[in-house]
């Protein structure tokens, strides 16, 4: 299936779907970590951007489209960061800077295969993924010469820091209210 097709697709079942190498994938609803964490960050980056005037946006669930093979995908991160003008109503987000991926135990494999069609963006610059089960990110950042690295970076304590859109925040005020231990 091509992603032309997918956008006038129906299945009817109610159920989110994103596209995946020209095969519909099925998304499972968000566990209430997933979706606190979501819902955290997003509004926490979306405040910083209002606060600070600038013309780019946060989109909890948007879809992108990687380089790669971008006539059969359209991947579906949980938040996604643009500075690029928007049309409303457009069915992809244009010139990600920033993606979000939030990593549940049912879902790693999925999540790790967007990750890595992510990199194939050319705007984008950062990808986070933040997992559910515990305390911890990784994030992949793209260096000054445009290349990714080949391991995520993992840090449990300490700030979260997203250079592509100059924000900073411990990482345990993030997860505060999910109940997971904060490692020693």
């Amino acid at each position: 299936m091509r992603v032309t097709d997918f956008l006038l697709w129906d299945p009817g079942d109610g159920l989110r779907y994103e596209l995946v190498d020209g095969a519909p994938r099925a998304m499972a609803p968000a566990n209430t970590t997933h979706a606190l964490l979501q819902n955290e960050l997003g509004r926490l980056i979306g405040n910083q951007l209002l606060h600070r005037g600038t013309r780019c946006e946060v989109l909890a669930i948007p879809g992108v489209i990687p380089h790669l093979l971008s006539a059969h995908n359209i991947r579906i991160p949980d938040l996604g960061v643009t500075c690029s003008p928007f049309i409303p109503g457009q069915p992809a987000m244009t010139d990600p800077i920033l993606l979000v991926e939030i990593l549940s135990p049912s879902n790693q494999a999925k999540t790790w295969s967007n990750v890595w069609a992510y990199t194939t963006i050319p705007s984008l610059q950062e990808i986070l993924v933040l997992y559910t089960t515990r305390i911890s990110t990784k994030i992949l950042r793209r260096d000054q010469d445009g290349k990714w690295p080949n391991e995520p970076t993992e840090r449990t304590l300490g700030d979260l820091e997203l250079s592509s859109i100059d924000f900073r925040l411990p990482l345990v005020e993030l997860y505060r209210r999910t109940g997971l231990p904060q490692a020693l």
